[in-house]
């Protein structure tokens, strides 16, 4: 249990007891937190309790269990946020007046998209922007998009709309439907034609929570009436989903970027295309209101769709 100490009157805290404060608010364990500020436990811990002690204020609960945020931590872990954004800004706007396309960019990628568009966003980044830094985050998107509130990722690559509770700006890139992994013997393996009411009568696997295409497929599992929830499985990756598919354990949705990589070769698995108007999701690019950085993210969007056409996608015009 923290024991701040309370002052008169506040201090102002330093920007490193800020981000050791926030990433420890994001991920709630120091170890983690640690970990991804590339800082070591006991110096993040020290960091957080000098900014207690600045603030006069308790901010955080340890227990040997887990870390809470207390009801003034998680306001002041808002206000941390912004000015971290703001500083970020400030950098953000002095590196893109020098140059654009130079220097690092952070990049943050949901994981039911990094394998299988990375590739040929690498590709992009060697061949067009060879002074271009890039640093690849994958993680989820409520993790991605506290990263990008908070100034520690530049741009994500992620399902529009972005939500979240701080504004993003979203800029389309594609369109892609969904189709539904069977195995191969499957009474829809093949077809083309298949409705979505379907869904009433199969066992669809799911991601575990945390990812947003769980709560895509969930919305059109309810759309038909279906709830979406084959069993009590908890699945963190699409590859591992597959693999229960083909071991006859149920059938699941794979975004169409993903079906090559996951299911196209496996003789195992099989695909069925929806009817039209299929099921989809939109995929795009997620930044920050107001970057100095703005016109490069456009013209970054703009390449990205012209490399992106040979997938079997909708490009978003």
């Amino acid at each position: 249990m923290s024991t701040a100490p309370h002052h008169s009157k506040p201090r102002t805290p330093s920007v490193a007891q800020l981000r050791a404060f926030v990433a420890v608010a994001e991920h709630r364990h120091f170890r983690e937190a640690a970990a991804a500020t590339g800082t070591s436990q006991p110096a993040l811990s020290g960091a957080v309790a000098a900014l207690e002690d600045a603030l006069g204020a308790q901010l955080v609960e340890r227990t040997t269990r887990r870390v809470i945020i207390t009801p003034l931590g998680e306001r002041v872990a808002e206000h941390a946020r912004r000015v971290l954004g703001s500083l970020h800004s400030l950098t953000e706007a002095v590196e893109a007046a020098r140059r654009p396309f130079t220097g690092p960019l952070h990049l943050g990628v949901i994981p039911t998209v990094a394998p299988y568009l990375l590739p040929t966003v690498l590709r992009l980044v060697r061949d067009s922007y060879p002074e271009l830094e890039l640093h690849v985050h994958e993680e989820r998107t409520p993790s991605l998009l506290d990263g990008l509130a908070a100034g520690r990722l530049d741009v994500l690559l992620l399902a529009l709309p972005a939500g979240g509770a701080a504004p993003t700006r979203d800029i389309p890139l594609f369109d892609e439907d969904f189709v539904l992994v069977t195995p191969p013997g499957h009474e829809l393996a093949g077809r083309t034609d298949v409705p979505r009411d379907v869904l009433l009568d199969l066992d669809v696997l799911l991601l575990e929570e945390g990812h947003c295409l769980r709560d895509q497929a969930l919305d059109i599992c309810r759309e038909v009436g279906a709830d979406g929830a084959a069993g009590t499985t908890r699945i963190a990756g699409l590859s591992t989903l597959v693999q229960l598919v083909a071991g006859g354990l149920g059938t699941t949705l794979l975004p169409v970027t993903a079906l090559d990589v996951e299911a196209g070769r496996s003789d195992r698995l099989a695909a069925a295309r929806f009817a039209a108007p299929a099921p989809g999701r939109r995929i795009g690019l997620a930044t920050r209101p107001g970057s100095a950085r703005t016109d490069e993210y456009d013209r970054f969007a703009a390449a990205l769709k012209n490399v992106l056409r040979d997938l079997p996608v909708r490009i978003v015009e």
